[in-house]
């Protein structure tokens, strides 16, 4: 399956952020559940973060992508790519 990373900046102070950090790692934990071998976590510097996944397609990605909570509630702007992986 391929891989896929959505790289994110937050647009939100940091109160209203947080407010949807528990729904955003619970979303997380049902995409592991489901197979797409999900890592997601922040940059050391405040402001940003990424989430790298397998999906069965673009369109899949992007729905994922779209589901989640801190895009749902307008909390982040974010690029979502194909990652080819060269080596493993």
């Amino acid at each position: 399956m391929p891989w896929f990373v959505k790289i994110e900046e937050g647009i939100v102070d940091k109160p209203t952020f947080d407010q949807y950090v528990s729904a955003h790692k619970a979303y997380v934990q049902e995409l592991i559940a489901k197979g797409h071998k999900v890592k997601t976590g922040y940059w050391a510097q405040r402001g940003g973060g990424m989430m790298l996944f397998e999906a069965s397609s673009m369109d899949e990605a992007e729905a994922i992508v779209a589901g989640d909570p801190l895009v749902e509630n307008g909390c982040v702007n974010y690029k979502l790519y194909e990652w080819k992986i060269v080596v493993e």
